[in-house]
């Protein structure tokens, strides 16, 4: 046999075997890798228009965002009457509000008493009962009134009186609330001067009832008395309306197309899992802007208002027609960053695979000291070990549904259906025995 290496005769070589062979695959070989080559390079534009759509459409959903959450709350505000008047309610018993109601009340009725004939026009068998009132609060008959008058306001509207009053007449009014932000008057509530105001003359007829029952006679023939306290002022209200209307329209549907929009940008990505954490986090600092927002405004918004509006009454008015948007941020950065600890956590990351090593090794570990115990899962821990993937999805899917049929989710309830649901899928994890013949041997062993 001819070796690979011996020569011809004429000193040519001999050509090795399978030479041919091999070239005819190596052809082949780079005849495939040209091919997959140009492949990747036709498809290279296509997944470029793709990134950029997909990247596209996550801005635009988290751009809508928090616009989404204040039509949602501009919704709500005007078409629940028990959200409404929840908001409105505690107002009632706010220090800030109560003295600036007090100082409006006091205000409106000294407008309607004579001074100087005030003691005159007192029935003589009051006016021992009036001048020791009035006596004891000071030298000056102006403020003497004036501060007879003013602690009887207090008096009413740190009341249980005010209270009722003040809800009430807010559970009523919702409908003028309603008439009042959508641009027409009418009711207790209505809009005057770039103002939305409340009558405070019932709070007046207590307090003139009050005077009359003290010895201030006199107070009896003050007329009715109709005084508003601005609830909300703003330059150019008229066009605050209109974006108010257009926001309660749009309440219904602009969250939803805000999160479709989020969720088609993540589908429509190459890379799904890391673009979801991007853009969860993404949508959750879109609503956190809002919240700062919220925050810089209520400044601007103060320091505008004239020098006759209390500015804490202002503040606290505010603060809670703001409370449930504020409530509703908390609640999106909350599942914004959830969901994107989930996508991150379920990844083929380092860390992710450490985090999840650890929580197979505890369940593990429990499960371990169960077995020693003697407890026993029985034909359930085969069953959820065969079904375990449909479990899992069933649960995640419950959880999101309770999410979405939750009335007014909060960040705390956000955090305790995670919770919840981590503990559901431990107990799966749990349950779930494959049933073998180690398993067996394992804890034979054990009890032996």
């Amino acid at each position: 046999m001819t070796d690979e290496g011996a020569t011809a005769p004429g000193g040519e070589p001999t050509r090795k075997p399978g030479t041919d062979a091999e070239r005819s695959e190596l052809e082949h070989l780079r005849t495939r890798v040209a091919a997959l080559e140009a492949n990747k390079a036709a498809r290279e534009p296509h997944h470029r228009w793709k990134s950029f759509f997909a990247a596209l459409l996550i801005i635009i959903g988290c751009v809508l965002a928090p616009l989404a959450a204040v039509a949602a709350w501009a919704s709500s505000e005007v078409g629940d009457t028990d959200r409404y008047v929840a908001t409105v309610a505690p107002l009632a018993s706010d220090p800030d509000i109560q003295a600036a109601a007090a100082n409006r009340v006091t205000n409106a009725v000294m407008e309607h008493i004579d001074l100087p004939t005030l003691l005159e026009g007192v029935a003589p068998a009051d006016r021992p009962l009036l001048e020791k009132a009035l006596g004891k609060l000071g030298n000056s008959l102006e403020s003497a009134v004036r501060s007879f008058v003013h602690d009887k306001a207090e008096d009413i509207i740190a009341s249980d009186t005010f209270e009722r009053i003040w809800t009430e007449a807010n559970r009523r009014i919702h409908t003028a609330v309603d008439k009042a932000l959508t641009g027409s008057g009418g009711g207790a509530v209505k809009i005057n001067n770039d103002s939305v105001t409340v009558d405070l003359g019932p709070v007046v007829d207590q307090v003139k009832q009050r005077l009359v029952d003290e010895g201030m006679t006199v107070a009896s023939k003050i007329p009715e008395v109709h005084t508003d306290f601005t609830v909300l002022q703003a330059d150019n209200i008229g066009k605050v309306k209109t974006y108010f209307r257009l926001l309660q329209i749009a309440g219904t549907w602009l969250p939803v197309l805000s999160v479709l929009l989020v969720a088609a940008g993540v589908l429509l990505s190459r890379h799904r899992r890391h673009v979801l954490v991007i853009a969860a986090l993404a949508f959750a600092f879109a609503t956190l802007m809002l919240g700062v927002g919220l925050t810089v405004f209520r400044v601007v918004y103060l320091n505008a208002l004239p020098d006759s509006v209390s500015q804490p009454a202002a503040g606290s008015i505010y603060d809670a027609m703001t409370h449930y948007l504020r409530t509703t941020v908390r609640m999106a950065v909350v599942l914004g960053v959830v969901i994107a600890l989930a996508a991150w956590l379920t990844g083929p990351g380092r860390w992710a695979t450490v985090v999840r090593q650890g929580w197979h090794s505890g369940i593990g570990a429990v499960r371990a000291t169960a077995d020693r115990a003697g407890l026993r899962t029985g034909p359930v821990g085969p069953f959820v070990h065969r079904h375990r993937g449909w479990i899992t999805w069933i649960l995640v899917a419950a959880a999101v549904l309770t999410v979405i049929l939750w009335s007014y989710p909060t960040g705390w309830v956000i955090f305790g259906i995670a919770l919840a649901l981590l503990f559901a899928m431990a107990l799966a994890e749990f349950l779930a025995e494959d049933g073998t013949d180690d398993g067996a041997a394992h804890r034979g062993g054990t009890a032996g």
